[in-house]
């Protein structure tokens, strides 16, 4: 077995250390209402809003799906619907001042996330992970698993 084989499940790991440490974050900034998932929709309405299928395809749902977690964020007043300003058939769907404000929460706990892993890594070492990610990982949305 190669020495690195156990590379996927660690990614996989930290992944899900990352998303934890986040939903933690925000958590403990008062928002106690919202999973995950919410997070990555924000990611989506950020920073001009999104449509609902924009929202179901940025997070692999179908726009059932995506529409039911807009009434939800909605309904808890993070997410508000707004006249689409070119197509009079769609809504845009916007952060609210309370998804903002859970927006920079969730900002702040991955500061702190990064602050953490360079005092245990090291700034060099953590430096040279995110290089050596960034030329094998494609950036673009990231999606919940759940």
């Amino acid at each position: 077995m190669p020495a690195n084989a156990d590379l996927p499940l660690l990614l996989l790991a930290a992944a899900a250390d990352v998303t934890q440490a986040v939903h933690a974050g925000v958590t403990a900034a008062g928002f106690t209402d919202i999973r995950p998932t919410h997070g990555f929709a924000f990611a989506r309405m950020a920073p001009d809003g999104a449509t609902v299928g924009e929202i179901a395809e940025h997070l692999g749902v179908t726009k059932q799906a995506a529409s039911q977690l807009v009434d939800e964020l909605v309904t808890k007043g993070y997410a508000d619907r707004n006249p689409h300003p070119r197509d009079a058939r769609a809504r845009l769907i916007t952060l609210t001042d309370r998804g903002w404000a859970c927006t920079r929460a969730a900002d702040a706990a991955l500061v702190d996330f990064t602050r953490n892993w360079s005092q245990t890594l090291g700034a060099a070492t953590l430096a040279e992970v995110s290089e050596a990610l960034g030329r094998v990982v494609t950036p673009g949305r990231v999606r919940p698993s759940w």
